[in-house]
């Protein structure tokens, strides 16, 4: 089921965002977060945004949010999203659903557009955002060092 998050969840969220930390170039973030930090991202978050979680049986698989896109007061209205799974919870439409609630919740509070930022090559990612309706708007070559390498960032956008 998806609900809103909570700072309790901070343990379950660090345990499936620090694997990608550790193993992808999925993000750019190169240590591991604490349980600490990661409840203060949550207050900060939903301080002005949707943060919204998967649960089946008590257990947290997923997680998707809206965020600051840039700082200045015109782009408002503008969101990124970001959404992490845990692998129990990959490949069974469970992305697909929480992404589309966090959607809906972000048109519900105002915003107008969700941007996608993708580390590349990411082929699953990319297809969960052309399957929700976003087309992709740019392209950054070698912006980020991870791992001894340059990884490219794709930009998907969506007008909610």
């Amino acid at each position: 089921m998806i609900r809103a998050v909570r700072l309790e969840d901070a343990k379950a969220l660090v345990a499936i965002y620090n694997p990608y930390i550790r193993e992808t170039v999925i993000t750019f973030e190169e240590e591991a977060i604490s349980e600490h930090e990661m409840a203060s991202r949550i207050a900060k978050v939903t301080e002005g945004y949707p943060w919204l979680v998967w649960e089946e049986d008590g257990v947290v698989i997923g997680y998707a949010y809206g965020s600051t896109w840039r700082t200045r007061h015109a782009y408002r209205f503008t969101t990124e999203t970001t959404i992490y799974l845990a692998p129990e919870g990959q490949g069974k439409g469970i992305g697909s659903r929480l992404y589309e609630g966090l959607l809906a919740e972000l048109k519900q509070r105002g915003f107008h557009s969700a941007l996608g930022g993708i580390a590349l090559p990411n082929a699953p990612s990319v297809r969960l955002h052309e399957a929700l309706g976003f087309r992709k708007v740019g392209h950054m070559t070698e912006a980020g060092w991870k791992f001894g390498a340059w990884v490219d960032v794709g930009f998907w956008e969506r007008l909610l």
